[in-house]
């Protein structure tokens, strides 16, 4: 175990820069993660731990042979860590591949095109997980899925389910060639209540809040789905939305 005291050490320098920046993430190949809950979700699933920092204060878990261990003192700990209030451990992981494959082998799929909030992306990754939807497909403009508020919305799904960030034609090409359809949420009045949905083999879209769907989107949809609400409602969270999308498939 090392012990590092400094706020200038470049290991706490790194780890600061990958809570902070997308791009250094992706140069790196590295994410970094905050608290112990995280951590056994990360060893249970098989994540590519490489170093795991603590305070003296946690009892760490049995680690891989070869993932470097530092101790540090609270304070360099609330220093470095993106959390308000640190639990105690921060650890990166290796970026898994996040190439979208030419086919998909599974049933469903969830599509954000816009989705910005890392929270509503993290929460929607863990209803993804709980409701058995084989992926995620982030569109431009989304949330990093590695950012530390995503994945600590994700309460560990990020490390249980496939992530790919890609364009909305490649999104369209690989749904093509699996022969899944693209359903788009949307409050149209063309569109099919979702009850009445055939959701045994499909990729759901859900917009962001403030604008829904892009039309390059939608025009790719196989068909346009509605939540039924009541009328004195606009629109319902991004989030909350997929919930329920996602819910109907499952159910």
């Amino acid at each position: 175990m090392e012990r590092i005291t400094s706020r200038s050490n470049p290991l706490m320098a790194h780890i600061k820069k990958l809570a902070s920046s997308a791009s250094y993430r992706r140069e790196c190949g590295e994410f970094v993660c905050d608290s112990p809950k995280l951590l056994q979700e990360a060893l249970q699933w098989n994540a590519e731990v490489l170093c795991v920092v603590a305070t003296g204060a946690v009892a760490l878990p049995a680690l891989p042979k070869g993932v470097r261990q530092v101790e540090v003192p609270e304070e360099l700990m609330t220093s470095v860590s993106p959390m308000k209030t640190p639990q105690g451990v921060l650890f990166t992981c290796r970026l898994p591949r996040a190439e979208l494959p030419e086919t998909l082998d599974g049933a469903r799929y969830m599509v954000l095109d816009g989705v910005q909030d890392p929270g509503n992306v993290g929460t929607i990754l863990r209803t993804a997980d709980a409701f058995e939807c084989d992926g995620l497909l982030l569109l431009d403009g989304c949330a990093d899925p590695y950012s530390p508020k995503t994945v600590r919305a994700s309460m560990g799904a990020i490390f249980r389910r496939s992530v790919w960030t890609c364009t909305a034609q490649q999104m369209a090409q690989a749904l093509k060639a699996s022969h899944i359809p693209l359903y788009g949420a949307a409050l149209r009045d063309d569109t099919l209540d979702a009850r009445a949905v055939d959701y045994s083999r499909a990729a759901l879209a859900i917009g962001s809040e403030g604008r829904g769907l892009t039309e390059e989107v939608l025009s790719l949809c196989d068909k346009t789905i509605r939540i039924p609400m009541s009328p004195r409602c606009e629109s319902l969270n991004a989030a909350i939305a997929a919930t329920v999308l996602l819910w109907e498939a499952y159910r």
